[in-house]
C-alpha cells in the first residue's frame, strides 16, 4: 500500500474532517479588548469538577465589548471535542451578566448541515438570558423540531454553553 493510500485510510480510521469558519464578525461592539486569565491548579480543577472541562492551556479569555468608553458586554469562545471534530461556540454575555447571544461560529464539514439545522430549529433562542448556575437545555428544546443528528449538536452545544457560564461566573471580573 502507497503512503497517500495509507495515509487516507488513517484519516478515515480517525474521522477527521476539516473545520469550517460558519460566522465570521460577531456584531454588538465598536471593539473588542481581550482579557486573559491565568487558572491557578486549583481553579482549573474547580472548573473541570463544575463542567467536566477546563481550557487546554490552562487560559480563559474573555473579550470585552465596548462602544465608545461604555463596556457593552463581553465574550467568550469555548472548544467543545466531539466524535466528529471539533466545534467552536461563541457565547456573548450582557453588561448583567446574562447571555446575550450565542453563535456556532466553527465546525467541521461534517458537521456543518446539522448545525445549521439546529440553528434553523431554534437552537440558539434558548439560550437567551441565561446566567451563571442556569443549565443550558437547548438540545431537549429542539428535540421535536430537528434530526437526531441536529439534537446531537444541540447537546454539544449546551456543552459548551454550560463552560461558558461556569466561566464567566467563576472568573470574570466586570469590564475592562
Amino acid at each position: 500500500m502507497n503512503v497517500p493510500m495509507r495515509l487516507a485510510t488513517i484519516a478515515a480510521v480517525l474521522h477527521i474532517t476539516p473545520a469550517v469558519v460558519l460566522v465570521k464578525r460577531l456584531l454588538g461592539a465598536d471593539a473588542y479588548f481581550a482579557r486573559e486569565v491565568h487558572l491557578s491548579t486549583p481553579d482549573a480543577h474547580r472548573l473541570h469538577k463544575a463542567v467536566e472541562w477546563s481550557p487546554e492551556d490552562g487560559v480563559l479569555t474573555f473579550y470585552v465589548g465596548r462602544t465608545g468608553s461604555a463596556a457593552v458586554g463581553a465574550l467568550e469562545f469555548v472548544r467543545v471535542d466531539t466524535p466528529h471534530g471539533p466545534i467552536e461556540v461563541a457565547v456573548g454575555f450582557t453588561p448583567q451578566g446574562t447571555v446575550r447571544g450565542v453563535l456556532v461560529t466553527k465546525a467541521t464539514v461534517e458537521m456543518k448541515p446539522w448545525v445549521l439545522e439546529a440553528v434553523g430549529a431554534g437552537l440558539t433562542n434558548h439560550y437567551r438570558q441565561l446566567k451563571p448556575g442556569d443549565t443550558p437545555n437547548g438540545a431537549a428544546a429542539i428535540a421535536g423540531q430537528a434530526g437526531d443528528l441536529a439534537v446531537y449538536i444541540a447537546g454539544e452545544v449546551d456543552k459548551g454553553v454550560a463552560r461558558a457560564l461556569a466561566a464567566y461566573g467563576a472568573f470574570y471580573t466586570g469590564s475592562a
